[in-house]
């Protein structure tokens, strides 16, 4: 529930309406006492999708946020499903990367405006 509102970066559909992300994609593990593994697979639209890092990129910092309970977050690409999908796996599941990323201002807006809820 928590990753079904956000908005594809280009279009003005939400990444489930794109069939983007799907429940079937998400999977919930407990690993420890009250703390659980978290792992999204995520399909692109086109397997050459420019955004695939951006979208990867909003489903962490919605569901870092938004979690109500301790976790390990790992977010992949659909295996087969994009061209270079094993660089962007790495750069989404890199917390340094990501950090850098959330540092630039013109970025941060965009995942901003994708994982704000509609009014």
């Amino acid at each position: 529930d928590i990753i079904r509102t956000i908005r594809d970066p280009e279009k003005p559909n939400t990444l489930e309406e794109l069939e983007v992300v799907t429940e079937g994609g998400v999977e919930v593990q407990e690993i420890g006492e009250d703390e659980y593994l978290v792992t999204i697979r995520f399909t692109p639209t086109v397997p050459h999708c420019s955004l695939a890092t951006l979208i990867g990129l909003c489903l962490r910092i919605k569901l870092q946020r938004c979690l109500p309970f301790r976790h390990k977050l790992e977010i992949y690409i659909s295996e087969g499903t994009h061209s270079t999908e094993e660089d962007i796996n790495k750069q989404i599941n890199d917390k340094e990367r990501v950090a850098a990323a959330m540092e630039n201002p013109t970025l941060r807006d965009i995942v901003e405006q994708c994982v704000t809820e509609p009014e």
